[in-house]
């Protein structure tokens, strides 16, 4: 089983040591990060060289990636701050076609002579590789854009916001938690600014400005006396947003069941907090589940991550097609049941989408790390697998002529491949309400929160747990359950997809720290849902007792 592609930060006391080191960069001051980058019209003139260059050079193709990647990470714990990080790392990849055959390279050196030299060796080994090539590099048309830029629509940039405010809203969480039974928090704030400056030989100059943000903790309670623990973690989801996501508006709030806040657009950690206190000393004392056949009612937070694993990643191509086999495996969606035109992913309700263009999401951009305008496609359209996530270089072998503007790479100096777009599930189309869906159960689990997981290297077989359970019977709450995950296969999960709530439910989760690739890359993806309810599902107790 595998599940080294989603990186969960659970025991943030080291969360620092768990950041990728590919994401970080030079260590700066708080007040580094608002000074301003590289001018456009010096970006323009940068990528024209490597171009240029790579032209004179019997390239076919080129593009040039000039980033600006601006982090900053805030850790506490309880009422002590563990660390503050600010990080910033600036250079361009070029990518060429030479020979039929790709060839990368990279530099920090921003200056005519250190591109003209990354640009160089790029042909060079594009050429070197053409040696071994046994079909050359087909690439699917693009739009040439012009002069165009793309910003995430922030109205407030983290930035600017100092961080001693920063260390006070985690610590006043961190209290909150404490104030309401925890004996131990943990709390993070992950902040991402990626600048982005995009030109090929097609005929595009895109500068894009991107923001991330990710507030989370993990909250435990502890039984001295029983020598047991209980954690819950945060009901955030990392967004594609800025600052404002903190602002905690009672308008993005929903009440669920058993009294729990749940989180839209906007988030309050430290009511979170409270909460989490609460719950994790209810658990030491809930039930233990009674193992067998359980119709699930999955909350938005938690539904993502099953989606991100048994959708997202086996209807990534390059996965189909084996390429991903040394890594995290590859997918049972094989192009034979694509092709057949009737391959049963789902029940008929069920409707998955990619989507680039999603305002929030992590994967939100107006265009791709290939110069290509974003979109939205169908994955799955009334149970029946549709299409697959495909690249430029890649469309050609499902037989189609657009790229899905998928391709990203985590830095400059990294080449760009297939990434995961954000994958949704579509909402109902009629009005109904998690109560509503709760009262049509009568022997079920309400589960809201990721957990652990663990999923084949085909994506088909997997189990997933969550952050907290609730028993459902004859259609109300009757207390919360300990020690719950469930097991399925991809198909026959998906096919047990009976209701889904409607849109006024519908909610995003995300993956900061998702990867893929050999070496790994790291990017940000979210996954949209309304609570949906699963009939007859094996579940199982993973208590353990000495």
């Amino acid at each position: 089983m595998k599940r080294r592609d989603f990186v969960q930060l659970s025991g943030m006391g080291a969360a620092s040591l768990l950041v990728p080191a590919s994401l970080m960069g030079n260590n700066i001051q708080a007040e580094a990060l608002l000074e301003p980058g590289m001018d456009v019209i010096v970006k323009k003139r940068m990528a024209d060289v490597a171009l240029n260059t790579a032209k004179s050079m019997g390239a076919t193709y080129a593009d040039a990636r000039i980033g600006r990647y601006l982090n900053q990470y805030v850790f506490t714990r309880e009422d002590k701050v563990q660390n503050v990080v600010n990080t910033e790392s600036f250079g361009i990849g070029i990518r060429v076609i030479a020979n039929g055959t790709w060839g990368f390279a990279s530099t920090n050196s921003v200056t005519e002579d250190g591109i003209k030299k990354a640009t160089q060796q790029a042909v060079a080994i594009a050429k070197a590789n053409s040696k071994i090539q046994t079909e050359p590099v087909k690439l699917a048309p693009v739009q040439a854009h012009g002069e165009v830029s793309w910003k995430t629509p922030i109205q407030k940039d983290f930035k600017e916001v100092p961080v001693s405010e920063k260390v006070d809203l985690l610590l006043n969480a961190n209290a909150a938690a404490m104030d309401n039974g925890a004996n131990f928090v943990n709390s993070a704030l992950f902040m991402v600014n990626e600048q982005k400056y995009f030109a090929s030989t097609d005929g595009s100059y895109i500068d894009q400005d991107v923001h991330r943000i990710w507030p989370t903790f993990g909250v435990t309670a502890v039984d001295r006396e029983a020598g047991k623990f209980k954690t819950r973690q945060a009901m955030s989801a990392p967004m594609g947003m800025g600052y404002e996501y903190l602002d905690g508006l009672a308008s993005e709030k929903l009440e669920g069941p058993a009294g729990i806040t749940l989180y839209r657009k906007s988030y309050d950690i430290v009511e979170d907090a409270v909460q989490a206190a609460k719950q994790a000393t209810q658990m030491l004392t809930a039930k233990s589940v009674d193992p067998g056949k359980y119709d699930l009612v999955l909350e938005p937070n938690h539904l993502g991550l099953t989606i991100h694993e048994s959708v997202g990643h086996p209807l990534e191509l390059d996965r189909v097609l084996g390429y991903e086999a040394n890594y995290a495996g590859t997918s049972f969606a094989t192009l034979d049941k694509w092709k057949s035109g009737d391959f049963n992913y789902g029940s008929d309700i069920v409707n998955l989408v990619a989507d680039k263009t999603m305002e929030g999401s992590l994967g939100a951009v107006g265009y791709d790390d290939e110069g290509v305008k974003c979109k939205q496609w169908d994955l799955v359209r009334n149970g029946t697998l549709v299409n697959y996530q495909a690249i430029r270089d890649q469309v050609n072998i499902i037989g189609q002529n657009e790229s899905h503007g998928c391709c990203y790479a985590q830095s400059w100096n990294d080449v760009q491949f297939q990434r995961m777009p954000n994958v949704s599930l579509e909402p109902g189309k009629e009005k109904y309400s998690i109560s509503e869906m709760i009262k049509d159960v009568e022997k079920g689990i309400y589960i809201a929160g990721r957990g652990s997981y663990s999923i084949d290297q085909q994506r088909y077989n997997f189990q997933f747990g969550g952050t907290v359970f609730y028993e459902i019977k004859d259609g109300k709450i009757v207390g919360m359950l300990n020690d719950v995950a469930y097991q399925s296969n991809t198909q026959e999960f998906w096919n047990s997809c009976a209701k889904i709530c409607d849109e006024s439910d519908y909610r995003m989760f995300g993956s900061f720290f998702d990867g893929k690739g050999q070496p790994s890359q790291i990017s940000a993806v979210s996954h949209g849902s309304s609570t949906t309810r699963f009939n007859d599902i094996n579940v199982i107790n993973t208590g353990r007792s000495i």
